[in-house]
């Protein structure tokens, strides 16, 4: 079983893997949330929608992502409070598979299940 700093050093691995992934999410999804421009050349008002409908969501995409990273980010902050991988419910330990696979994850599979 590893010592608390091995699995510190663990964990914010796992997260710094998860930010940098957002990161090269949203450098390939800045295009699909620019401006849609009316191209007159184009087939027309469906084009158009589809531009739309394509910027939206990419929009959401990106709240999605945002999201994310600030979960993200609220789990590096509990790792340096002595916090992280503590159920905010019950106070017992969440599972470290648990964590590896959702590093976000606040409760036990007890208290998330209800």
């Amino acid at each position: 079983m590893p010592d608390d700093d091995e699995r510190t050093a663990r964990f914010r691995d796992v997260i710094a893997t998860r930010l940098a992934e957002l990161d090269a999410e949203d450098a390939l999804g800045r295009e699909g949330q620019s401006t849609v421009a009316l191209d007159q050349q184009a087939v027309g008002r469906l084009s158009r929608q589809d531009a739309l409908l394509s910027q939206s969501m990419a929009k959401a995409t990106q709240a999605r992502r945002d999201n994310q990273r600030h979960a993200l980010h609220a789990a590096l902050d509990r790792l340096a409070e002595d916090e992280f991988g503590y159920c905010e419910e019950c106070g017992e330990e969440v599972a470290a598979r648990r964590l590896e696979l959702d590093p976000t994850a606040r409760r036990c599979i007890s208290c998330a299940s209800g």
